[in-house]
């Protein structure tokens, strides 16, 4: 049986609408399984019956022709003994023709059961061939199941990931870095800034530290030029008054 119409018990097309229509198809498929091993394990104790039937009727059928040959064999006695003279020869036939009225009744009953065990065993061979091949397709569904299964986890999550990435606004991100980057400019430039401002301080400092050391380099010159000056001062002639 398909398993979409052992689902939804309709034709296929309507199986498939139905499907769509499903809140959780894995579900229901998983049910429909458990409910096919359950099947299976109903016709496997109407097999073992089947089979009961046919083991009973073989047994008849054997005990029918026992019967059958022991009447046989009774009228043959039967007629020995009169030919021997142990026997009045009338009493030895009318014996004889009852043994082998029993015999025919014994056949018939044998042949009965020979159909009966016959019936049985096709029908036994018939459902065990049934039940091995809904077996290995509920087996092939189970496989079929996992696959699905995976495949629905993996799409699921491909789903997700399709779905974010979806989301995101390149234009927005790409404006976000920009202002970020502009952000960090000014920082920088603003660091740098600073850093300009503190430099004079830091020279004014060191020469400073310098002349306390040793004095400045231009303190020899300042010292030659007002030699110079005064030297000049001195050559220079008074005014009268």
């Amino acid at each position: 049986m398909n398993l979409f119409k052992r689902l939804f018990k309709v034709s296929s097309s309507e199986a498939h609408a139905a499907l769509d229509k499903l809140e959780d198809p894995i579900k229901m498929s998983e049910q429909a399984i458990r409910d096919l091993k359950a099947d299976i394990d109903k016709s496997l104790q109407s097999l073992a019956e089947i089979k009961a039937i046919g083991i009973r009727s073989r047994r008849e059928l054997e005990a029918a022709q026992a019967d059958a040959e022991d009447y046989k064999v009774k009228a043959m006695r039967l007629l020995q003994k009169a030919s021997a003279g142990e026997l009045a020869a009338d009493e030895a036939d009318r014996l004889a023709t009852r043994a082998l009225e029993q015999q025919a009744q014994a056949q018939k009953q044998a042949e009965q059961h020979r159909q009966e065990k016959d019936k049985y065993e096709r029908l036994s061979a018939d459902l065990e061939h049934r039940i091995q091949d809904l077996r290995a397709q509920t087996t092939q569904w189970e496989n079929e199941l996992k696959t699905l299964k995976a495949r629905a986890k993996v799409s699921s999550a491909t789903k997700k990931i399709n779905k974010q990435m979806a989301q995101i606004d390149s234009s927005s991100t790409i404006a976000t870095l920009e202002k970020m980057r502009s952000r960090v400019e000014e920082e920088e430039a603003l660091a740098e800034s600073y850093g300009d401002m503190i430099k004079p301080n830091r020279n004014l400092n060191d020469e400073i530290d310098q002349a306390l050391a040793g004095g400045s380099p231009g303190g020899d010159a300042l010292s030659d030029l007002k030699k110079q000056m005064s030297l000049h001062g001195k050559d220079e002639p008074s005014n009268p008054s």
